[in-house]
């Protein structure tokens, strides 16, 4: 089998995944493990130029989905309690959400990226409404409201690019343009792709729909849904780079969210908010030209944010609240452990990866000269660390314990963390 070939069976076993569904909800499961296999044998082949475009990049992209998605699927067993015709829908959607993601990725065609972009809304916009609340109806309409908006902007940019390259291929124009044209596509680029990656200030919908969703599907928009708006913001700032708008752009972002997390009252908003920090420090990643911190941080973060999500979940099953009350979860060791291990990968906190991919990002930005945009960050750093770390620390140690219910969900949630802190010892032996 060739490369090309392997890139479309990636995209199209979970199609096929969400055609069966209605049969067994374990073919989603059978789906993300064959899915993850294919993209691991997808590696010898690369680079991959030709309809679809793969490089080396998008091949850890790649794996992030398909590994967030097989951790998701298998979560969403032991999750979903709902029967009948609304459990169908729930994993018919959740693979087309995991096959659009994958397409967008490897597409060679800036155009079809939005497209596929496009399709990750309408494949998820019924997954966040999917508890049926008056809470979540109206976070899946703002989400589809806004994100729709901002993919508005991403297709007038689009067509800025077309009429300045005439091509939209994007293995013939991944290089660097200059012209007062080509700087107004990337910026406005930047607004409609960023509304999709958290960049203030078109964020305001991700709070709603994180905190919303079902617990699986918040893991899949946190970890990989918005790094994927942060690959093809990438690929624009090769085009057309705008260092000083993107630099400062991703840096008040990560101001301003870290200030955000110290007033919450709902842990998977905390969470929300922490990965709008995240994303916009791998968009200060690309603004610098670290790809090595970018890669590593969004790999880890993947896992990490993943494992937050879970554990949030396991926890809102147990104790049906989403507020950050004393839940004295040093009765539940299992939950205990999986909550302390995320809040600790996300905020950076060695040796887990996002601490390496943060360190290697900074040494790039003072490389590049960019002082005043280091200390804001660095200040910003230390808010979301003491924020997201005394929240967690109020739900864990205080209060009256209570008996974990589910321990499935918390083992995942483990298994998840996990991850991130293997890929933080793996960087720094490599490193």
């Amino acid at each position: 089998m060739t490369g090309l070939n392997l890139v479309g069976w990636i995209i199209l076993v979970p199609i096929l995944g969400s055609a069966v569904v209605f049969k067994e909800k374990y073919s989603t499961v059978a789906s993300a493990t064959i899915t993850l296999i294919l993209v691991l044998a997808l590696k010898p082949f690369l680079p991959i130029v030709s309809q679809f475009y793969v490089s080396n990049l998008t091949w850890y992209f790649l794996v992030m989905v398909a590994g967030v998605y097989l951790l998701s699927s298998i979560y969403s067993l032991f999750y979903v309690e709902k029967r009948g015709v609304q459990e169908r829908n729930y994993y018919y959607f959740l693979n087309l959400f995991a096959a659009s993601m994958l397409f967008t990725l490897s597409v060679n065609n800036l155009g079809l990226m939005w497209v596929g972009l496009e399709a990750t809304t309408i494949s998820s916009v019924l997954l966040v409404t999917f508890e049926g609340t008056s809470t979540a109806l109206e976070a899946g309409w703002r989400y589809l409201l806004l994100v729709s908006s901002g993919v508005t902007f991403a297709f007038i940019s689009v067509i800025l690019f077309y009429f300045g390259l005439h091509t939209l291929t994007i293995s013939e124009v991944l290089y660097p343009h200059f012209s007062p044209l080509f700087s107004l596509a990337s910026a406005i680029a930047l607004l409609g792709f960023g509304t999709k990656a958290g960049v203030f200030p078109v964020n305001t919908w991700l709070p709603d729909a994180h905190s919303e969703a079902p617990s699986p599907v918040s893991a899949l928009f946190s970890g990989v849904l918005l790094p994927v708006s942060i690959y093809i913001l990438h690929t624009i700032f090769i085009i057309a780079p705008l260092p000083g708008l993107y630099s400062w752009l991703a840096t008040i972002s990560i101001l301003i969210s870290s200030i955000m997390m110290a007033s919450q009252r709902y842990y998977k908003r905390l969470f929300a908010y922490s990965t709008i920090e995240n994303m916009n420090f791998a968009l200060l990643g690309v603004a610098v030209n670290s790809l090595t911190g970018l890669v590593i941080l969004l790999v880890t973060h993947a896992f990490a944010k993943a494992g937050a999500f879970y554990a949030s979940g396991s926890l809102l099953k147990s104790q049906g609240t989403k507020e950050i009350n004393e839940h004295g979860l040093y009765g539940s060791p299992l939950l205990a452990s999986s909550l302390i291990l995320s809040s600790l990968a996300v905020t950076g906190a060695p040796p887990f990866g996002n601490f390496i991919g943060e360190f290697l990002i900074l040494s790039s930005v003072l490389k590049h000269g960019l002082v005043p945009q280091f200390w804001i960050v660095i200040i910003s750093l230390i808010i979301s660390f003491v924020c997201v770390n005394y929240h967690v620390s109020r739900m864990i140690f205080k209060g009256k314990p209570f008996r974990e219910r589910y321990k499935a969900l918390s083992i995942i949630a483990i298994i998840s963390a996990l991850i991130s802190l293997i890929v933080g010892v793996v960087g720094v032996v490599l490193l």
